[in-house]
């Protein structure tokens, strides 16, 4: 049987496909745990540059498997010992939806499809975000009498103005990715099909850069949200010098002299 979720590793990137396609990916428990395991290893691993996450056979995810909510459970992902997994960790599930962890590497979605619910919950989580042009958005929690727990009634209104934010956690309501993009909550809208080869053309770019000022930007990104200006730069000092005195910084406009490709050592 096929994991939940597959994990590919090339060229400084790392892919995360949820892959549950007969039910549209609809997240599981062993679906959230692997994608926890993954981002930790690409975390750590100092190979890694950047994560894409992406979805099976045309479909970012429908959100949590309502239908196994409800009794109709098909067939588990048995690679992933749940009741082990959650007694090591109880905020295993938290981690994995991206709601109180992020990776230090950046983390870039792939979006075909539908992205509805836990779909636009972990989409919020993530830095750089492309999709289809046939994809559609929505917090449809309201509706089924459920509440956002990835986090969306605090992140979506930080992200896009407030009320839109409002009107679609209190409707339900789905929206196009030119909506979505137009919002401001995607970065990219694509012909469909082509939602992965530009994440991977964002992706290369990134991992072309040097790996300590990538991180340390993406750090500052995370860890000042809402600190004011002030608080903000005075925060991000510490981050910026270690970069200056790092090799690789010599490196770099060593070779913008030399006119070649940088050789970076995350040194």
């Amino acid at each position: 049987m096929m994991p939940d979720a597959i994990v590919d590793i090339r060229n400084h990137v790392m892919t995360v496909t949820l892959n549950r396609p007969k039910r549209m990916n609809a997240i599981s428990g062993p679906m959230i745990v692997r994608m926890y395991d993954a981002f930790v290893e690409a975390s750590v691993n100092e190979d890694i540059r950047c994560i894409i996450v992406t979805g099976a056979e045309g479909n970012f995810t429908s959100g949590a498997d309502l239908k196994a909510m409800s009794g109709d459970a098909d067939d588990a992902d048995t690679g992933i010992d749940m009741r082990a997994r959650s007694q090591e960790d109880p905020e295993i599930h938290w981690k994995g939806l991206l709601r109180s962890y992020r990776p230090t590497k950046p983390l870039i979605a792939a979006v075909e499809g539908v992205a509805i619910a836990g779909g636009t919950e972990i989409l919020q989580a993530m830095d750089i975000r492309i999709a289809g042009e046939s994809a559609k958005f929505g917090i449809s929690e309201a509706r089924w009498s459920l509440y956002p727990m990835g986090g969306s009634a605090v992140r979506l209104p930080r992200q896009i103005p407030y009320t839109v934010a409002a009107e679609l956690l209190l409707t339900g309501k789905h929206i196009s990715a030119q909506e979505a993009k137009d919002i401001g909550l995607i970065g990219h809208v694509v012909p469909d099909g082509q939602a992965l080869a530009k994440a991977f053309e964002i992706a290369e770019l990134i991992a072309e850069n040097g790996p300590l000022a990538v991180e340390a930007i993406l750090k500052t990104l995370h860890e000042t949200n809402g600190m004011t200006e002030t608080e903000a730069l005075a925060y991000e000092y510490d981050y910026g010098w270690a970069v200056f005195a790092s090799e690789d910084a010599k490196e770099g406009p060593k070779a913008f002299s030399q006119k070649r490709k940088p050789d970076f050592k995350r040194k």
